[in-house]
């Protein structure tokens, strides 16, 4: 695919959203509303063969935060701004509980955003989550640690600096979602850039979902599979009664891959969530991935979380990680691993919001 071809794509469709919410605007008496919000999670992790240095392993006690979803906090506002337009702004930063370090250097590493809402849409400038990261909607294990991000190792988390977004209004379920990350490098309109696509339709007792996005290089290609590649996730829910079912599939490309690394790689998975009582919910799910020039893997997981309240909940989930003869997936999928150890993994804790 030419990456000059994506960059007007995904440009085009936003800079006409912008001409539309401006001409909406007008002059009017403010009224201003300010939020303040936030996670915390926090547990104890157990896992087998966990390794430092890729070649060695021992397993592992240790206190850990995030493995329920990321510890955050926030402040998000809206101002009206009359005839039914109105801005938005959120500021929100992902943390670690057990030190209380943010997750990267910026503070404000999740959202950093302002824009203008209007009966057309939302645009919205600034830093945010990838549109990749929609794929927390149909992952049976929501934004657990063992989950989708596990066996491609974190390729749909990541975030998108220097972006403009467009959020479509809510057509009879109907939502269509665009960004666009600026690479921001002279002389090239591909080179660290990012954009994508996210189509949904959901009802009460089902969701369907298409979530495309490119994340280039510096030299403006796709040359790892896990990072700077091109990816396609299809999947949705349907729910019977206290069941809900999720299934999904995925497909990254990165043509400019080394030679002996992935370039191709696909990835299914299903699983339930079950609601056994208004308080317990069971989780299970199965994940398969099969890259090319790698070898296959899996992630079994079972999990049930327990709500104290309508803010707190305690959380546990077991998973194994079946790898192939030279798979170097692991529950942390950011740490090394030795190749084709499994890893058995089980944690808990508690989640509380605000």
């Amino acid at each position: 695919m030419d990456s000059n071809k994506n960059h007007f794509t995904f440009a085009k469709p936003l800079a006409a959203a912008v001409v539309v919410l401006g001409a909406c605007c007008g002059q009017a008496t403010a009224q201003t509303s300010v939020n303040v919000y936030g996670r915390i999670v926090s547990g104890v992790d157990y896992s087998t063969h966990v390794s430092t240095d890729g070649v060695t392993s021992a397993s592992r006690a240790s206190a850990a935060s995030n493995q329920w979803g990321t510890s955050l906090f926030g402040f998000k506002g809206t101002e009206d701004l009359g005839g039914g337009l109105k801005a938005v702004f959120d500021l929100e930063s992902g943390f670690g509980s057990t030190t209380g370090t943010t997750n990267s250097a910026a503070l404000f590493n999740r959202f950093a955003f302002v824009g203008l809402s209007g009966a057309a849409g939302t645009v919205k400038l600034g830093h945010f989550l990838s549109i990749s990261n929609d794929v927390w909607y149909i992952d049976p294990m929501g934004q657990q640690w063992l989950g989708s991000a596990t066996l491609v190792k974190g390729r749909s988390w990541n975030g998108a600096n220097n972006a403009v977004q467009y959020e479509s209004p809510n057509m009879n379920g109907f939502t269509a979602n665009v960004q666009y990350s600026f690479g921001e490098q002279a002389g090239s309109t591909s080179a660290n850039n990012k954009g994508g696509v996210s189509l949904a339709y959901v009802q009460p007792a089902f969701e369907v979902r298409a979530i495309y996005d490119i994340a280039h290089d510096a030299a403006g290609g796709y040359s790892d599979i896990y990072n700077t590649s091109k990816e396609l996730t299809l999947g949705g829910t349907a729910t019977f009664g206290p069941a809900k079912l999720f299934a999904a599939y995925q497909k990254l490309s990165a043509p400019e891959a080394a030679a002996g690394t992935p370039d191709k790689l696909d990835h299914y998975w299903a699983g339930v969530n079950y609601q056994a009582t208004p308080a317990l919910q069971l989780v299970g799910a199965v994940f398969h991935v099969k890259p090319d020039n790698a070898s296959k893997a899996n992630l079994y997981t079972l999990g049930a979380n327990y709500s104290l309240s309508k803010r707190t909940l305690l959380y546990t989930t077991i998973g194994s990680v079946d790898n192939g003869a030279d798979g170097t997936y692991s529950e942390r999928y950011w740490e090394q691993h030795v190749p084709g150890q499994n890893q058995a993994s089980l944690y808990f804790g508690v989640s509380h919001t605000f």
